[in-house]
């Protein structure tokens, strides 16, 4: 029997586009979207007074409430993926000690993969989603997950930190850098991390040198040590 292909697909993918958390009791509709039975039904109860009925996310609509029933295939793949991964643990990357939480998830956090500097909330693979499928949300500024968002800010704008300033040696955001700091030397801070990267190279290497002229020197005085020992030596020799 050939050897069956371990997953590494992650269970918390499989998200509800309503809520975003991993389905719970999974149906799928006739259009092939998914959604948690509560989750769907509660759009659902809030269309009853129209009679109409659609799916979240294509707009498909039904002339009457489509019947929902638990997709099986769908809720054992969800629950062998929570138990077995590739190395035996759980598939689902909670947050550890020293992982960044997501700030979105409910009871136990999962890990978060990516930090919004617009929304200042970091967010796991699922509730990161939302990000990347709109156009708007698109556009905020993601980076690596980070548990220090608020030194990120400005104290007095609540803005981000998008500038450095040279004159003051520290970041600043745009309304900072346009007002008290207007007249100042002010560069991006990936230049100034470029230039604080060269100056760390360049201390590097003049650190180097003064340890290879200090190695020079005690070796010169080694030598010079063993000559007065040599001379010292030779006439108690040539006595004897």
């Amino acid at each position: 029997m050939a050897a069956t292909n371990k997953s590494s697909v992650s269970a918390d993918q499989y998200s509800c586009p309503v809520c975003l958390e991993v389905l719970k009791e999974p149906v799928t509709l006739v259009c092939g979207h998914s959604y948690c039975m509560d989750c769907i039904n509660d759009c659902w109860d809030k269309s009853d007074k129209e009679e109409t009925y659609s799916c979240p996310q294509c707009r498909r609509t039904f002339n009457e409430r489509p019947e929902l029933n638990k997709n099986t295939v769908l809720t054992e793949l969800i629950e062998k993926l929570k138990d077995v991964t590739v190395d035996g643990g759980s598939s689902v990357s909670y947050a550890g000690p020293k992982d960044v939480p997501c700030d979105v998830c409910t009871g136990r956090k999962l890990r978060a993969i990516k930090s919004c500097l617009t929304c200042m909330a970091s967010y796991c693979e699922t509730h990161l989603q939302p990000h990347r499928r709109s156009e708007v949300l698109n556009r905020h500024k993601l980076e690596d997950p980070s548990g220090n968002l608020e030194e990120k800010l400005c104290t007095k704008h609540q803005e981000v930190l998008k500038i450095f300033c040279r004159t003051d040696d520290t970041c600043v955001c745009l309304l900072c850098a346009v007002t008290e700091h207007k007249s100042h030397d002010t560069v991006t801070p990936e230049e100034a991390r470029a230039e604080r990267q060269c100056q760390v190279e360049e201390r590097k290497e003049e650190t180097k040198k003064k340890i290879e002229e200090k190695e020079k020197k005690l070796e010169e005085i080694k030598d010079a040590i063993e000559k007065i020992q040599v001379s010292l030596v030779c006439p108690i020799s040539i006595s004897q």
